[in-house]
């Protein structure tokens, strides 16, 4: 008895242990798959919110801002400066014997015909007494003070970026001197009576200008000019010197014939029609700051553009330079400076000036459409477009109100026109109330960064307007949010 009911309590504890155990794990189970659940919806919230991140970055690194623009007046500044070639009517003379060579008229010296040049020793015995003789030999007051004249200017125009410029004026000084000191001992030679007869005396066939820088350009003219020769590959210039030996086949000098000269300068083609429009241009020279006008005729060599020059004066202070630097002084257009990026192109329809009419609530302009009621019967509509520009003949409407094949009727007869011709303006969007609104420009000069437009015209713009500064950035009648 006691042994049955002490297994009846052990079963109903073992009953009683594995039902607590059940519970145990159905509660532990339910609690697992809880956290498991709530886990999961705080990842999926976590993911869309980071999604959303990424998507609202990217698009905003990838949307075009837009950027206004206040318009003001202003002029541009047009690169004008140029490096011309100088075509003159230059002759070279050639050396008439052989021998040692000594100058006596100075460069860039007027001569007339028959006036002395050079002279030819053909022993050599005349420079070694002019070399015996040099030591003692002294320049005239005249003389120094022209020199000293030659330095101050030298000294007045000289700038360190032109520092090869020295070298050339060292040459030419040492030249000068030379050749007067040549002609005075030439002089006291010939009052001590000591002449040869191996010295030969050689005169200036014909009146010029006197120089000795030769580079092989003597015979050029405008129409062989060519943009090779602006490279400088196979240029060089020589400078004639004296106590030389020369023959006949050396040049001895060249004389510049005419004051009359001209510069040729490589241009664009625009550039070059819009010069030769204007016939005459103010041209600075870079070397000395002088101005001077200038004819322009318009060449094409080799199937390049250029600008002949002409000018009838300042020749001798270019005598002895090809190459020249100058600075062409256009008049400056003046009008509103807008930006080249701000400046778009849009197509309207064509309707000419007499279909204009004026209606609806607000007596705004528009045009009066055909159309058909319910039926069938021909009936008219005003509808109110916006006009962007007039030209003599037509208006150019937006086409977001018509479109092509309808008819536009007259008020004032029965004559109507059918929509199908469409142009294009140039213009820049105007924001000023709020939206990207077309307005048309007329453009009087550019350059690569900005344009000149006209000012205080019709459906055009005007001083302190603003406008997109990239008109990529937005399409027409967009709303601008700043």
């Amino acid at each position: 008895m006691y042994r049955k009911n002490e297994t009846k309590l052990l079963t109903r504890q073992m009953k009683e242990g594995e039902q607590m155990a059940q519970k145990k794990k159905v509660v532990r189970m339910q609690d697992f798959k809880g956290n498991k659940l709530q886990f999961n919806i705080g990842l999926l919230i976590f993911l869309v919110i980071f999604i959303y991140l990424v998507i609202a970055v990217v698009v905003s690194m990838n949307k075009k801002h837009i950027v206004g623009y206040e318009v003001s007046k202003g002029t541009l500044s047009v690169s004008s400066v140029y490096e011309g070639i100088a075509v003159r009517d230059e002759m070279t003379v050639s050396c008439n014997g052989v021998g040692y060579i000594n100058f006596f008229a100075k460069e860039d010296e007027h001569l007339a015909a028959g006036d002395l040049v050079y002279t030819l020793d053909s022993t050599g015995k005349i420079a070694e007494m002019m070399e015996q003789q040099e030591s003692e030999m002294l320049l005239s007051e005249e003389d120094q003070k022209n020199l000293r004249s030659q330095m101050i200017h030298f000294q007045n125009q000289f700038s360190p970026e032109e520092f090869d410029r020295l070298y050339d004026f060292q040459d030419q000084l040492s030249s000068t001197t030379l050749k007067l000191s040549n002609y005075n001992m030439l002089h006291n030679m010939s009052a001590q009576n000591n002449n040869s007869d191996n010295l030969t005396f050689q005169y200036a066939p014909c009146s010029g200008l006197i120089s000795y820088e030769i580079d092989g350009y003597e015979s050029l003219r405008p129409e062989m000019v060519t943009k090779d020769m602006f490279e400088k590959k196979d240029y060089e210039a020589k400078h004639l010197e004296s106590n030389q030996l020369a023959s006949t086949e050396d040049t001895a000098y060249k004389l510049i014939l005419d004051e009359n000269w001209s510069i040729v300068i490589p241009v664009e083609e625009a550039r070059g029609s819009e010069l030769e429009a204007e016939e005459y241009v103010k041209v600075k020279f870079i070397k000395n700051q002088y101005e001077s006008w200038a004819k322009v005729t318009l060449l094409h060599n080799m199937g390049d553009t250029f600008v002949q020059l002409d000018f009838t004066n300042s020749m001798i202070t270019f005598a002895s330079e090809r190459f020249i630097d100058l600075e062409i002084l256009a008049s400056q257009e003046e009008g509103l400076k807008v930006p080249i990026s701000a400046i778009t192109e849009q197509e309207f329809y064509l309707i000419p000036l007499a279909y204009k009419a004026e209606g609806g609530n607000n007596g705004k302009s528009g045009f009066t459409k055909e159309t058909y009621d319910e039926d069938g019967k021909p009936a008219t509509e005003f509808v109110e477009a916006k006009i962007y520009y007039a030209d003599d003949a037509y208006y150019y409407v937006d086409t977001s109100q018509l479109r092509v094949g309808d008819y536009i009727c007259r008020t004032d007869s029965s004559e109507k026109y059918p929509i199908s011709r469409v142009g294009s303006l140039i213009g820049v969007y105007n924001i000023n109330k709020g939206y990207a609104d077309f307005t048309a420009i007329t453009i009087l000069s550019s350059n690569e960064e900005y344009a000149i437009v006209k000012s205080n015209t019709s459906y055009g713009l005007s001083e302190y307007d603003y406008i997109v500064l990239d008109s990529s950035t937005v399409n027409a009648d967009d709303f601008v949010y700043e």
